[in-house]
């Protein structure tokens, strides 16, 4: 079974030197504290926790599996890791379980998992046959069999249109109507099929597999995953300290896309156009740390098919949180703590 085999040896991470040489500046100092939001099988997080012998990592998953594979991986790591069962976008709830009120290092590693992939009972492949399930959290919510079975016509076409980019939407939210009046379509095989039937054979030839935009939209419906993601950077960007790093690697344009929207808006300046000063409040309160996105190499996508698509944006706060400026009119405590590692910074 392949649940067995060790996790280091399923997960290749993807974009993993570069990811950690953008994080190093937030993370190499005394007291680090990273979120691993997506953890995944805990490639990253190993990778991070190996590197950085000071930092604390929380790492969140909603997948169960994931969470117990990734637990074994970093076990090594002792007290230095808290792994939580969570969505992505639960940043504030997370940090209070886990006892910490800031953030030095956000990373989000979006899309299905290897794990996810390789689990084909999971459903998330078109290139096996098994039940429609398609969940990240398989202990809750609808299943992707749910879903196509009883969506309207009009919401399978919306979902598939928008969600997969899939210009045939139209016509396979018709075929999967009219093949479920005949039977329940219980497993991947027989969506494919389905989806085969109503894509013209021209285009199946030319365009990839004919059912990969749709079971993309068909996962991202089932568990939320854009929805989640807008509420999910900006409540990392918030929880992140002075200095403090976010890298998103992203999968598709609709990921891609979300990520570069909610970067670009933190690294921009609010001030009204036209307006002669710029006030402290108008400032921006992030920079962008790379121009557009970045891609893998050559040699890394061959040595690792599923890295082909990735895409990576990544942000530095430069301006202090509003909790941590609201702390040093009353405590110190945060100017402290920004001092302090400063000094780490420069003396390392």
């Amino acid at each position: 079974m392949t649940g067995q085999t060790p996790a280091s040896m399923r997960h290749t991470p993807v974009l993993l030197s570069r990811t950690l040489d953008l994080l190093a500046p937030a993370l190499a100092h005394a007291g680090a504290v990273a979120l691993d939001a997506t953890l995944g099988m805990g490639g990253h997080s190993e990778a991070m926790l190996s590197r950085f012998p000071h930092l604390h990592l929380v790492g969140v998953d909603r997948d169960p599996q994931a969470l117990g594979l990734a637990g074994e991986r970093l076990a090594r790591f002792g007290g230095r890791v808290t792994l939580i069962k969570a969505v992505y976008d639960e940043v504030p709830a997370v940090l209070a379980r886990a006892g910490v009120d800031h953030l030095d290092g956000v990373l989000y590693d979006l899309g299905v998992s290897s794990l996810q992939l390789d689990e084909t009972e999971r459903g998330f492949a078109y290139a096996h046959d098994a039940p429609l399930d398609m969940r990240m959290d398989t202990t809750s919510g609808i299943t992707a069999r749910e879903l196509v079975n009883t969506a309207d016509e009009a919401d399978l076409v919306r979902i598939i249109r928008r969600w997969g980019e899939e210009k045939f939407a139209g016509r396979i939210a018709r075929a999967i109507v009219a093949a479920r009046t005949v039977g329940e379509l219980a497993t991947t095989g027989q969506l494919v099929e389905v989806i085969r039937s109503a894509v013209p054979a021209a285009a199946a030839r030319t365009g990839g597999h004919p059912a990969k935009r749709t079971f993309q939209a068909l996962r991202i419906a089932v568990n939320d995953e854009l929805d989640v993601l807008e509420r999910a950077i900006p409540a990392a960007l918030g929880a992140l300290d002075l200095h403090g790093r976010i890298v998103v690697l992203s999968y598709h344009s609709l990921e891609d896309g979300i990520a570069k929207r909610e970067l670009a808006a933190a690294s921009r300046s609010s001030a009204p156009r036209g307006f002669p000063v710029e006030l402290p409040e108008h400032q921006p309160h992030f920079r962008l740390l790379t121009k557009g996105t970045e891609t893998p190499s050559e040699q890394e996508v061959a040595a690792n098919p599923r890295a082909a698509s990735a895409r990576l944006r990544a942000a530095e706060r430069i301006a202090e949180r509003p909790a941590a400026r609201h702390a040093d009119r009353h405590t110190g405590r945060h100017t402290d703590r920004h001092t302090d590692r400063r000094t780490d910074r420069s003396g390392a």
